[in-house]
């Protein structure tokens, strides 16, 4: 079991430090969308923090937050791509990746259905940066990151599962430590 964090490390490391959001109109394929998550720390730090924050806190929990996650991203998506205009969209994914850093370091514990609100809040504006990307709702671009996202919180929710251990929850509180500042970062706009 503890190829889980290592394969989380081993995507952080790879993901791009930039944000992952190209440029309008550039991902239009299951390709396209498959590979989107992965290709900036914002999205892949913060959409497996979910996954892991869910599995620590357990209960309704561990499936309601990612499945909440899911289901505002594609919300955020179908509204970006109705053409809501938001300007911090950028700022607010940073910040999530900085709270969710916190939460799994922290093992930060409330409600559910308030857990399920600041996790759907997050996801609708990691949902309106790919929404931002396309001209149009196109249903394989959609199906790829809802995929890519699944397999992400999938990830997260079983280093979570693994990290009720002493030693693994060592090293899911300093993972967390270490996403805040990614966070962080990306909000100063220095990576």
């Amino acid at each position: 079991m503890r190829i889980v964090p290592s394969y989380v490390a081993v995507l952080s490391v790879l993901a791009s430090p930039a944000f992952a959001h190209p440029a309008l109109g550039t991902g239009s394929s299951f390709d396209a969308g498959l590979v989107h998550p992965f290709s900036g720390a914002d999205h892949l730090v913060a959409i497996t923090l979910v996954g892991t924050w869910s599995a620590l806190m357990g209960g309704p929990a561990r499936a309601l937050w990612p499945l909440t996650f899911l289901i505002a991203m594609l919300g955020g998506f179908l509204a970006a791509s109705a053409g809501l205009q938001m300007g911090f969209v950028e700022a607010a994914i940073s910040l999530s990746v900085v709270a969710l850093g916190a939460f799994v370091a922290f093992e930060f514990r409330m409600p559910v259905m308030l857990g399920a609100a600041a996790v759907g809040l997050f996801a609708f504006f990691h949902g309106h940066a790919h929404g931002t990307e396309t001209a149009a709702v196109l249903v394989p671009y959609v199906i790829g990151f809802t995929t890519a996202t699944g397999a992400l919180l999938l990830v997260g929710m079983v280093a979570g599962h693994c990290g009720r251990s002493a030693a693994m929850k060592g090293l899911l509180r300093a993972a967390g430590v270490c996403a805040g500042l990614v966070g962080l970062l990306l909000l100063g706009g220095v990576a």
